[in-house]
């Protein structure tokens, strides 16, 4: 295998590993956190119930958040790898 095709092989392992990642934190917060909402809600946070705090606040901050983190990872991963533009 030419160094080449090994840098290809980890680039695209280290990338299909920071989408499996990704993926998981995005359902957490967009499935997990709200089936859970209305037991949550026994919990108050800033005078809101916990539930209705992570369903208008908490999820959609997380996934701004990991959208800076993961495009932060990837672009760390292409320059490691020798594919950044």
């Amino acid at each position: 295998m030419s160094d080449q095709q090994s840098r290809a092989a980890t680039h695209w392992q280290r990338t299909r590993n920071l989408t499996f990642v990704t993926l998981g934190i995005w359902f957490f917060f967009a499935f997990f956190i709200h089936w859970f909402g209305a037991a949550l809600n026994s919990v108050s946070f800033l005078g809101f119930p916990l539930g209705f705090y992570m369903a208008a606040q908490g999820s959609p901050i997380a996934f701004v958040l990991l959208l800076y983190f993961s495009t932060r990872r990837q672009e760390k991963i292409d320059d490691e790898c020798g594919v950044a533009e």
